[in-house]
């Protein structure tokens, strides 16, 4: 027998494997600029450590900025020393070396999936590792300069890696466990082993397996998981004594318990966001769910007796427990519930091997409806642009152009997809669908997003001004510029609105028509009109020095 290695098809998917989720997880990682708060907050913070040589305390403007553990700060950081000595003239510290953790750590879970589904699963790991790869959520958050993924990956592997014990009971599987999730400590904090725990209860209650809870209870694995992620956390307490205060109780407890940070959603949230995050697979996992549903009815405690029904159960549980978890969170953020995504990528696959295998086809309206969600997904990576531009759908005729070549898709989809070779085609034609939607949206989305939702445009103004570094204040401008500005321009902004009003000569970046009223701060001082960015909606001033 050929191994795994040596197999000319194992080849051949490892191959397309790689280039599939080179495409999918690192093109376009720099092709618009840091969004959001978080992205540039979370970049400028390693950027600050890395300055520091410190690996203990983050900081943001110099001062503990203790909201999150460290492990995307070190993946950073080490991605920024990569850059520098690759490319020393530039710096090292970009869009792509910012975001570069996310679309690793996403790679090592597609990896993980991979080598799991061989080992337990033969003949599903191709299409487990590429379904997982193409879904919105996964390929998002593997473009973000972020928390999320590097939570969501060590989480995935850490469950993998129990679930391979649990069948085989080899204790490096469940050494795997146990390191994973201090890794995952270390990305978001308590979550991880928190979900962890729940999720392993509730699988062993449902299999009647209670002896399975007490044998996790591996000492040397509990060793472990303490190594991996208490000597930082002893660290960082020692020289920061408000951590416990800042991050268990402010940052986790508080987030949780009470809308303190301003994220509130209705409970229901999580599950139109989460059907998003599994496109293009979203039908699929609804078809799954309901099968599983419907076993369980009909046959009651035999439903899950088999080996791939086991498998089935634990992927339920484990796609279940973090959306009702943080549907009960009183802060809510997208980026919450990713953890969720492998295990209903895989609750897929198994739905999917599962009909290959009875060689059922594909029903003329699931056929039908995954075309035009393809479709759908292919349309709206064509207009993002546009919607980005005007916050809303205009009716143009790059439009129509868009609308014309969704709909052909959605027709060769559909059709080949009806055919008897149809459960074959599913996966490349579904993948087709991805692909073009992910070109789309970093070749004709991304420079209106740049140009619209990211600091760097105007950090580029400023910039070519005065190619030396000059003091920055703000007036009427959200967080979202003033952590983006910090980032690009990397050094610290003044507030107006908080009274801080430099009495150096300085460049003021203000919302437009507020000149009257920061004036009035000025007391006199004369102040020189520059430029407008009206995507921004953003003024820029110089203030004479006192």
């Amino acid at each position: 027998m050929s191994s795994p290695t040596t197999n000319p098809r194992s080849r051949t998917e490892l191959l397309l494997l790689v280039a599939f989720c080179g495409f999918l997880l690192f093109y376009g990682l720099g092709g618009f600029g840091l969004l959001g708060a978080d992205e540039p907050r979370y970049a400028q913070v390693a950027r600050e450590m890395l300055d520091r040589s410190d690996w203990v305390t983050p900081t943001l403007d110099g001062k503990p900025w203790l909201e999150k553990p460290p492990l995307y700060y070190w993946q950073a950081m080490l991605a920024y020393r990569g850059a520098r000595a690759l490319q020393p003239a530039q710096g090292g510290i970009t869009e792509q070396t910012a975001r570069f953790p996310g679309a690793i750590d996403a790679a090592l879970m597609i990896a993980a999936i991979y080598f799991f589904l061989r080992r337990f699963h033969p003949g599903s790991e191709f299409d487990g590792a590429l379904i997982t790869a193409s879904c919105v959520g996964v390929i998002g958050f593997a473009h973000a300069a972020a928390t999320d993924m590097p939570l969501s990956a060590t989480f995935a592997i850490a469950l993998l890696g129990w679930y391979a014990w649990y069948e085989s009971q080899r204790r490096v599987d469940l050494a795997i466990f146990y390191i994973f999730l201090g890794l995952g400590m270390l990305a978001k904090g308590p979550i991880a082993p928190a979900l962890a725990v729940v999720i392993v209860v509730l699988f062993a209650a449902a299999k009647r397996d209670w002896t399975s809870i007490l044998r996790t209870l591996w000492i040397p694995g509990i060793v472990l998981f303490f190594a991996v992620s208490l000597p930082w956390y002893i660290a960082v307490q020692m020289r920061n004594p408000e951590f416990f205060r800042v991050f268990i109780l402010e940052h986790n407890l508080a987030r949780f318990s009470s809308n303190v940070y301003h994220h509130p959603q209705p409970f229901w949230f999580y599950l139109p966001v989460f059907l998003l995050a599994v496109m293009p697979w979203s039908l699929w996992l609804m078809a799954a769910v309901v099968e599983r549903v419907r076993e369980q009815v009909s046959e009651g405690r035999d439903a899950f007796a088999s080996p791939d029904d086991t498998w089935a159960l634990f992927l339920l549980i484990w796609m279940i427990v973090p959306v009702v978890f943080f549907s009960a969170s009183q802060s809510k953020l997208p980026g919450y519930i990713v953890p969720a995504v492998p295990a209903a990528a895989l609750l897929v696959t198994e739905y999917l091997a599962a009909r290959r295998d009875e060689g059922a086809k594909i029903s003329l309206p699931l056929a039908v409806a995954h075309g035009l969600l393809c479709g759908l997904m292919i349309f709206g990576a064509l207009v993002a642009g546009s919607i980005t531009l005007t916050h809303h759908l205009t009716l143009s005729k790059g439009t129509y152009v868009a609308a014309g070549i969704a709909a052909l898709f959605a027709f060769v989809i559909s059709a080949a997809l009806i055919m008897r070779s149809g459960p074959r085609l599913l996966r490349s034609m579904t993948m087709i669908s991805v692909v073009i939607s992910i070109a789309a949206v970093i070749r004709l989305a991304a420079p209106v997003i740049d140009a619209t939702q990211s600091s760097r445009p105007v950090a580029e103004v400023i910039q070519s001004y005065s190619h030396e570094p000059v003091p920055v204040a703000l007036y009427h401008v959200n967080r979202i510029q003033e952590y983006g500005l910090e980032f690009y321009l990397n050094r610290p902004t003044k507030k107006y609105d908080s009274g801080e009003v430099p009495p150096d000569a300085h460049l003021l970046v203000t919302a437009p028509n507020t000149l009257s009223a920061f004036s009035e701060l000025l007391h006199g001082r004369k102040v020189s009109y520059l430029s407008s960015i009206p995507a921004q909606k953003i003024d820029l001033y110089w203030v004479a020095k006192e």
